[in-house]
């Protein structure tokens, strides 16, 4: 059977017949980012495959790529019977996002129970916490939460053309601005110009608007380029310094938010590849959110896949 959830939706009682406790059996574990698939196989809640493949996220990667990506990832770790799978994933916004990302996984586990949801509350489960504010940084960006009452909310997560502030994608796309920002003002190349030029294969920053709009080009490789802000700021360019700064205000922004709606202090839990690994972004988090009394600040010590495991042992 498939079990579908997204943010909003209270979780679908699996069938009778599924194994005794929420943690016996076979679990494939799912954590869908805009760059990779990570998943973990648990037996009896013992992690013992952990393996990566492509982005299966169709907001990001076709919807056969995100077919075959799976397909690849299930191969090195979902081969025999497995009793459910359980997936967060970027871009779940309704039960039918949900159902559609559980039609792609059903034929790799064609016994197992199905259970999306948004990749955020995988983060807050990983962070230890069952009440709470997740905070994604990563390719793109989004905030979720709940309060003890079981209310939830969330911000951000429109994707990159609406939102996603404060996300790899998001530094990527400002680094290319500020390039060409200085070109219009004929200043000259920057440290961080001449690092995205360098990392784009490029010789002027001209070049660089068609590279942008290129098909060859997309989400992921601007999110990538994010790497060119961070190691300039670490190299003393004040600019870069700022857009880190600027990032997380706005992730703060968007946890404030969620803390704001459901009427809590915390805790925030800040993950996502940038999140976790980047100390300036972190720090400009704390910093704007301990401004606004919020103390309890949290960066993610572990990764978000492992969130199943709380998940499945909460009261349904």
């Amino acid at each position: 059977m498939t079990n579908t959830q997204n943010p909003s939706t209270p979780p679908v009682q699996h069938a009778a017949g599924s194994p005794d406790t929420p943690l016996d059996g076979i679990t494939i574990g799912l954590d869908i980012g805009g760059t990779k698939t990570h998943g973990v196989r648990f037996e009896d809640g013992i992690p013992v495959a952990d393996d990566s493949a492509g982005s299966s996220n169709v907001q990001n990667v076709s919807r056969d790529q995100a077919a075959r990506n799976l397909a690849e990832l299930f191969g090195r770790i979902g081969g025999g019977r497995v009793d459910r799978v359980y997936a967060g994933s970027g871009g779940i916004d309704t039960d039918d996002d949900a159902a559609a990302l559980a039609a792609l996984i059903q034929p790799l586990a064609p016994e197992a129970s199905i259970t999306v949801v948004h990749d955020s509350r995988l983060l807050l489960a990983a962070g230890r916490a069952n009440t709470g504010v997740a905070v994604i940084a990563g390719t793109g960006s989004a905030a979720w939460g709940r309060n003890a009452d079981g209310g939830e909310a969330r911000a951000g997560g429109w994707g990159y053309l609406l939102g996603d502030e404060g996300s790899g994608y998001w530094l990527g796309r400002e680094a290319v601005r500020h390039s060409l920002r200085r070109m219009n003002q004929g200043l000259p190349i920057d440290q961080l110009t001449a690092a995205l030029l360098a990392s784009c294969g490029l010789d002027h920053p001209n070049k660089l608007i068609a590279l942008f709009h290129s098909p060859d080009t997309g989400r992921r490789f601007w999110a990538q380029q994010a790497r060119n802000v961070v190691e300039a700021a670490s190299a003393g360019h004040q600019d870069s310094a700022e857009l880190l700064d600027q990032a997380g205000r706005d992730l703060a922004a968007l946890a404030g938010q969620v803390l704001g709606q459901l009427k809590i202090q915390g805790p925030v839990i800040l993950g996502g590849g940038l999140g976790m690994n980047v100390a300036p972004l972190q720090e400009s988090f704390r910093r704007y959110l301990e401004a606004d009394g919020i103390t309890d600040v949290r960066v993610l010590d572990q990764e978000p896949v492992f969130g199943v495991l709380q998940l499945l042992a909460e009261p349904a």
